[in-house]
């Protein structure tokens, strides 16, 4: 058992390791309300995935890969960073964003790539797209989309039979702060919000559960006790070389009831 002053201790050390109440930046519409920012460099949430955070990026990958097959499109693909790691074991990737400078940037980076199709998306919408893929993988997409059945639905359409739409997103509306609001998060989800998402859409869960167990106590502690509205990238850093490492450790022996994303592998009827 931790003492009441252990207990503020590592409270405390949650808190200075995910957010700083020093806030960048944001901008505002014409009436003052506040936008997502570009998804280019120096976004918020590029900072929970980016350089400063490797190991969160790994685990992120070891997750997701083992349900990636021959053919991927990514939502949200940002700069391309996930991306890019399955390079050399695709047969045919789409990447996609709606943000003008992130597009810009994808199609610099694949501009004498024929195997990389680009595109402009913003879901819901009917996706073009040059074939239809096995796999579909969403990072942190669907929590900004009002109506997310549409949304997979529409992803659906373009994936094949049997086919697997792979998603990533935060979790649990307790931990919903500042932060969220910012980056335009219309909602965090629960497995049983997820699951219903998924099912009215006409998918089936395959795989569906909460993790990152220890960086959700953190977010709660830093986000909603602590009153942080932005995840220092300095101190992401530290997080980066503690917390992730130590969550993985738990999460091979036990599965949690709760945490920082809920994670789900959908499958497209045959």
């Amino acid at each position: 058992m931790h003492s009441p002053g252990q207990k503020k201790s590592i409270a405390g050390t949650l808190l200075k390791l995910l957010g700083s109440k020093t806030q960048p930046a944001v901008p505002t519409a014409g009436d003052g309300e506040l936008v997502q920012p570009a998804a280019g460099d120096g976004a918020l949430e590029n900072h929970l995935g980016g350089d400063e955070a490797r190991n969160y990026r790994k685990y992120e990958y070891d997750m997701v890969a083992p349900h990636v097959g021959r053919s991927l499109l990514e939502i949200g693909s940002g700069l391309g960073h996930f991306s890019e790691q399955f390079a050399g074991r695709l047969d045919y990737l789409a990447v996609s964003d709606n943000d003008p400078y992130c597009v810009g940037e994808l199609r610099k980076r694949y501009d004498d790539n024929d195997d990389v199709e680009v595109l402009d998306l913003e879901l819901p919408a009917e996706v073009d797209i040059r074939q239809k893929v096995d796999t579909v993988v969403m990072m942190n997409v669907l929590e900004h989309i009002k109506d997310d059945v549409q949304a997979l639905r529409d992803l659906a359409a373009v994936t094949l039979p049997g086919g697997r739409i792979v998603i990533w997103v935060p979790g649990y509306m307790q931990l919903y702060g500042e932060f969220d609001r910012k980056v335009g998060h219309v909602t965090r989800y629960t497995p049983a919000t997820l699951e219903a998402s998924v099912r009215e859409s006409g998918l089936i869960p395959e795989v569906l559960k909460p993790i990152n167990f220890l960086g959700g106590i953190a977010w709660w502690a830093a986000v909603r006790r602590g009153g942080a509205g932005y995840p220092d990238p300095r101190l992401v850093k530290i997080y980066d070389r503690t917390v992730i490492p130590t969550t993985r450790a738990i999460e091979r022996l036990v599965r949690p009831p709760f945490g920082q994303t809920v994670f789900c592998v959908a499958r497209v009827p045959k």
